[in-house]
């Protein structure tokens, strides 16, 4: 099957965990918003799809993926679609539902992520919410992080399939995810992860090793992969940050 997926064209965002999915089975698909706009692509290409998407199923928001006659929307519910599609979840029930039930906790981590920016109103310009984010930003990075973190970490150690993964004994959907998490909070907090990685060895390692995964390494290497900016869900402000 050929997989057509529906995101805005300038920013990583939410997209970014479906992409990594499908990259990582070597996936065949086509973002639909990087084509050029005289071929349906650009940002036209997914308001298209969220006005004229019907049968009653309209989809709120991008990422939409397109499979078949399928129109699936939400990030954790189109990886539970691909997950046993495309090899990255194991077969029993009860290892799908963990493995759901984590990529929700993803999902949560990434708004509270994009919360310490903009935290009154995603309609309100940075500026214009900066005392707010600085009390916002410091609840994160001393509450809130730490809790996410040890969670994953936790996981991993306790995981009865070794802990390079978080679910069963090979990779899964939710371990892109949470390396997606690890790049963007890199990114957005530089100083602050440099000073919490250490306790959280085994998501570092997590980290690294799917970095190295030849499909995942050739995909970031590429210019597929969008470099983080200050427009989407993970942003840089220094202020944000630890002091340096």
């Amino acid at each position: 099957m050929r997989y057509e997926l529906y995101y805005w064209p300038h920013i990583q965002g939410r997209g970014e965990f479906v992409r990594l999915a499908l990259e990582e089975a070597g996936a065949d698909y086509v973002d639909v918003a990087r084509l050029p706009e005289h071929d349906g692509g650009g940002r036209q290409g997914v308001q298209r799809m969220l006005e004229k998407a019907g049968d009653g199923r309209t989809p709120f928001a991008p990422p939409i993926l397109k499979a078949g006659k399928l129109l699936i929307c939400q990030t954790a519910n189109i990886l539970q679609y691909l997950g046993p599609r495309l090899g990255l979840v194991p077969k029993s029930e009860a290892a799908r539902l963990w493995a759901h039930q984590l990529q929700l906790l993803v999902a949560d981590l990434l708004v509270e992520a994009h919360d310490t920016h903009h935290p009154v109103a995603k309609s309100l310009y940075y500026e214009e919410q900066k005392s707010e984010a600085l009390r916002r930003a410091e609840n994160f990075k001393t509450l809130r992080l730490p809790k996410f973190l040890g969670y994953f970490e936790r996981v991993l150690r306790e995981n009865p399939g070794g802990d390079s993964c978080l679910v069963g004994k090979s990779l899964c959907y939710v371990d892109l995810s949470v390396f997606q998490i690890i790049a963007g909070l890199d990114y957005a907090f530089p100083r602050t992860m440099a000073r919490m990685k250490p306790a959280h060895p085994k998501l570092a390692a997590l980290h690294e090793s799917v970095m190295k995964r030849p499909r995942i390494a050739a995909y970031l290497a590429s210019s597929r992969r969008l470099p983080f900016n200050n427009h989407g869900i993970f942003r840089h402000y220094p202020e944000l940050d630890d002091e340096a």
